[in-house]
């Protein structure tokens, strides 16, 4: 497989979501033209640069006509609906085909660089710290559809000529709580509604945690360079739900109390998780130990 130089124009999927919106400006300033997808055209005209990028309107899961793609195109594949939900049969049925149709569609127009956000979840139930190495054990329908839409598109990889880049993201701590399904995000509506109990699990698991902005900055760090492979998108450092929990409590200098125990820890995740960091600022590096 040849390597390609780096394209300087992007078409980037789910623009307007929480990464989204953090990787767009990015892009910009590092002189990319952008093309942004998005299903709401109404909603993304609150963006501060929507006038900066080519706004196209689509649903994926039916065209990818008005997008304009050839060998000069990038792609970052950022979109995916039915989420929370992760045990829904709507991933493998429904999104699982249309991405992967999607994809192959720019993929068959020219387009040579492709950078796709998968989850550490396809990882499965593995403990401890996980190298992008490890093979995967999915066992969620949303991890399912993932690890297989990475599969398929290594085997469409033997037809045409294109790199692929496979970004595994890790837990994202969104500090605005942008994310609605969020932790950070839970935390910040029940302060601002005055509540006096936040209600969590006990709050032991062991997560790797990113601020959305880290994740946007790590995932251009990983398009700029024109390596092939699957990638984690992640801190490499462990820390608890519950200490994530303390430090935005204090950071935002509330009083709220938390209330340990109130939800079962989740049946679909390791107790102890977190990923060994591959993308850094310095282009082409990836953790060898």
């Amino acid at each position: 497989m040849s390597k390609a130089p780096t394209p300087k124009k992007v078409i980037i999927t789910g623009a307007s979501g929480a990464i989204g919106q953090n990787l767009v400006p990015i892009m910009l300033s590092n002189g990319y033209e952008v093309q942004a997808v998005t299903r709401d055209l109404e909603n993304a005209r609150n963006l501060k640069w929507f006038k900066d990028v080519n706004f196209v309107q689509m649903d994926i899961n039916q065209t990818s006509d008005g997008l304009d793609v050839n060998s000069e195109t990038g792609i970052i594949h950022l979109a995916w609906q039915g989420l929370p939900n992760y045990k829904s049969e709507f991933h493998i049925g429904s999104n699982l085909p249309s991405n992967y149709n999607f994809l192959k569609a720019l993929i068959e127009r020219g387009a040579r660089h492709v950078l796709v956000s998968g989850t550490c979840a396809e990882y499965g139930m593995q403990c401890g710290k996980i190298k992008s190495s490890a093979p995967t054990h999915p066992n969620t329908q949303y991890a399912y559809a993932k690890d297989s839409l990475h599969k398929q598109l290594r085997f469409l990889q033997q037809q045409h000529d294109f790199i692929l880049k496979w970004a595994r993201i890790f837990y994202i701590y969104d500090q605005v709580g942008r994310r609605t399904n969020s932790i950070i995000s839970q935390l910040n509506k029940a302060i601002d509604s005055k509540e006096e109990d936040f209600n969590m699990s006990g709050g032991e698991q062991l997560r790797d945690y990113l601020t959305v902005e880290e994740v946007a900055q790590q995932l251009f760090y990983l398009f700029e360079d024109y390596h092939d492979g699957a990638f984690n998108i992640c801190s490499g450092e462990p820390i608890s739900i519950r200490r994530l929990v303390e430090n935005h409590i204090k950071k935002r200098k509330s009083n709220i109390r938390i209330n340990l125990g109130f939800y079962p820890y989740p049946d679909y995740e390791p107790m102890a998780f977190w990923g060994e960091r591959d993308v850094s600022k310095s282009k082409g590096q990836q953790s060898s130990s």
